[in-house]
C-alpha cells in the first residue's frame, strides 16, 4: 500500500492551510475564536474562511484557496479543535 497523505495531511492543500493557521499570529487567533464562537450552523472552518473573505484574504501566503476543493475541511475542523 503506499502512503498517499502528504505530512500526515490529506494532501498538500490540506497541510498548507493547516501550515498557516499554525504557525501565524493572525491566523492562529482568528482559528481559536472562530472555534470558540461559531454559531450552531457552522464549523469553525466554514466560521474561518469567512472571516478571511471578509478581510480580502482568500489564499495562504503560498496560494492555496482557504475553501478550495482539495481542502479537507473535516481534518482543519478537527485540528482546530485542538489549537
Amino acid at each position: 500500500m503506499t502512503d498517499t497523505s502528504y505530512n500526515g495531511w490529506t494532501n498538500y492543500e490540506t497541510w498548507n492551510v493547516a501550515l498557516w493557521i499554525q504557525n501565524d499570529e493572525f491566523l492562529y487567533n482568528t482559528a481559536k475564536a472562530c472555534v470558540e464562537y461559531c454559531g450552531d450552523n457552522e464549523t469553525p472552518y466554514d466560521k474561518f474562511v469567512r472571516c478571511m473573505f471578509n478581510v480580502d484574504c482568500f489564499l495562504t501566503s503560498d496560494d492555496v484557496e482557504w475553501n478550495g476543493d482539495k481542502v479537507d475541511f473535516d481534518e482543519i475542523n478537527e485540528m482546530m479543535k485542538d489549537l
